[in-house]
């Protein structure tokens, strides 16, 4: 398996110079986190759907203002629209006339869907893990995160984390896992959680037209993740099937379920240049 990082890179030439890395040989792939986290984050949680699986190349980058990559005070950069436009510049660099496999969680399936209506014919297939609160869903969700950004101010991140943690309600989080602090900095964090709380989904009808396949990842009991979400995506997509993990075990299997989807698509599907 080759790896490379990229760290400079800069999408569309006047985007944020996303962080990125790329690991691996075969179908290409773009990899996204959630709010917060970043790819080392990911890694921490046990939450890289793509690891030690071959036949993929990967492309993983840490979201504006996650991770290694820099970021702003405008809450306007993290819309989920936002998101996608620097998604897709960043595939027009690494996977220029291909379609891609989009793997993420949390933010990173609301990014990956935002982008897929926009532009459906840049995607071969679609894995959404623990789809965020969206809809019906997000009001409350989004009164959490201006509060949040509200603590942080006053708090820092660091003691924020501290502060709200509590232990996990959904039976497949592992309650030992880690527990560490946002991956973002304490200037850019609030306006990343009120960039969340002012953003949601296109319409469902645009969301509903989308025809790749989908494989849809979820748990219960978790709010800021609703198994109710994903299930309403499974009926609203055309192509979709979902899996729920019930425990930490069946969640440390989601990297190989994801390969097993990817791998069972046709080579055709991302090779065909976007129409």
């Amino acid at each position: 398996m080759t790896t490379t990082r990229r760290l400079d890179a800069r999408p569309g030439g006047d985007g944020p110079a996303l962080a990125r890395d790329v690991r691996g040989d075969g179908l290409p792939v773009v990899q996204l986190h959630g709010l917060s986290s970043s790819r080392r984050r990911d890694e921490v949680f046990g939450l890289d759907l793509t690891a030690g699986r071959d036949g993929l190349r990967v492309v993983r980058y840490d979201a504006r203002g996650h991770g290694e990559s820099p970021g702003t005070a405008d809450p306007d950069d993290y819309t989920w629209p936002a998101l996608a436009r620097d998604l897709l510049a960043l595939l027009d660099e690494e996977f220029p006339g291909r379609r891609v496999h989009g793997v993420g969680q949390s933010m990173g399936s609301a990014t990956l869907l935002t982008a897929a209506a926009a532009e459906p014919d840049r995607f071969a297939s679609l894995t959404l893990g623990i789809p965020p609160t969206v809809w019906q869903w997000r009001r409350e969700q989004s009164r959490v995160y201006e509060l949040a950004a509200r603590q942080v101010e006053r708090w820092g991140g660091a003691r924020w984390s501290e502060v709200t943690r509590q232990p996990p309600t959904s039976p497949a989080i592992d309650p030992a896992r880690p527990v560490t602090a946002p991956d973002v900095a304490d200037e850019w964090l609030p306006a990343a959680f009120r960039g969340a709380a002012a953003t949601d989904l296109p319409p469902e009808e645009q969301i509903g037209r989308l025809r790749m396949p989908v494989l849809l990842l979820a748990w219960p009991q978790d709010a800021s993740h609703p198994l109710e979400v994903a299930e309403h995506l499974l009926e609203l997509l055309p192509d979709a099937r979902l899996e729920v993990a019930r425990s930490p075990t069946e969640v440390e299997a989601w990297p190989r379920a994801v390969s097993a989807f990817i791998g069972g698509l046709t080579d055709e599907t991302a090779a065909a240049p976007p129409r």
